[in-house]
């Protein structure tokens, strides 16, 4: 068992780790916890998967995007623990996943979750990794916390207003609206939720799904709706900042992104793009995604 694991299972958190072989290289331990805040305020709980590998390297940590969870990242997590020896964690927002919920989902409180989280870990520098929503958490991260970031990898979001993709709202309101009869099969009330928002489109419905879960007898959704319907403004926007982040950071797009105001706020930034790859890169081209995070890594 991993020296994390082993620290984390002696108090420090409550931790029930499940490690096992992969590929008959590496123990993976995935490590599935919350850490406690020390207020009621901010930070709060977030939840985090630990694969841990058998380097000294800085380990990597990945932030999802909107509706998201430390779940998408589960795959190539455990390919670059495979193939970089790294630890690597991924971390599921406040008001997502198993993490807790909280009327509040800005930037600032998103980044103080995380810099919680790091310090309750004794993580003191890590290869900071962001999708979307999370990318921007990452990039808030970097700016306001410069020392805890070794290297940032922002995928396909820029330091910007977000102007694209604005359907989030009527997600939302398409969520709110399913009614799940209670006692089912999951694979029965998963159909019968998707039935009712099949105008949302295939791709997009079948992402907003996996937060169906169960609930003593009851379906609902893991995220929170409420949180994120007050300040979807917030999350689509980005904080002004009059500081710069000087560490190596890498801006990896789809073929189509458009990245205003890395100049700035990242005069070290190299803009890479991976063909054919839509918003989910790391969905619909994970070798590319994973060859270039290892690149950038090695440079």
């Amino acid at each position: 068992m991993s020296a994390l694991c082993r620290v984390i299972q002696r108090g420090l958190l409550n931790c029930r780790p499940s490690c096992r072989f992969v590929s008959g290289q590496q123990d993976v331990c995935a490590a599935s916890t919350a850490v406690r805040a020390s207020s009621t305020s901010s930070p709060v709980n977030l939840s985090y998967d630990v694969f841990d590998g058998k380097g000294e390297s800085t380990p990597l940590v990945f932030l999802h995007g909107l509706f998201g969870s430390k779940s998408n990242f589960h795959s190539i997590a455990k390919s670059l623990v495979q193939r970089t020896g790294r630890k690597v964690l991924t971390v599921d927002a406040r008001n997502h996943g198993n993490s807790t919920h909280n009327p509040v989902l800005t930037y600032e409180a998103m980044t103080s979750d995380l810099k919680h989280l790091l310090t309750q870990l004794h993580i003191d520098k890590c290869v900071l990794i962001g999708h979307s929503m999370g990318g921007k958490v990452a990039m808030s991260t970097a700016l306001t916390q410069p020392s805890l970031v070794e290297r940032l990898v922002v995928v396909d979001i820029s330091p910007a207003q977000t102007t694209t993709r604005t359907n989030f709202r009527y997600y939302i309101q398409a969520m709110q609206e399913v009614k799940v009869s209670s006692d089912l099969p999951r694979s029965t009330a998963r159909r019968m939720a998707e039935d009712q928002f099949l105008s949302v489109e295939h791709s997009v419905r079948q992402f907003l799904l996996t937060n169906l879960v169960e609930q003593n007898g009851q379906y609902a959704w893991r995220v929170n709706l409420d949180a994120i319907s007050a300040h979807l403004e917030d999350i689509m926007s980005f904080p002004s900042f009059n500081t710069t982040y000087d560490g190596p950071t890498l801006f990896l797009g789809g073929a189509s992104s458009d990245y205003p105001e890395i100049q700035r706020l990242f005069p070290y930034a190299d803009i890479q793009y991976i063909p054919d790859a839509s918003h989910w890169i790391h969905a619909d081209k994970p070798l590319d995604f994973i060859s270039s995070i290892i690149s950038f890594l090695q440079s």
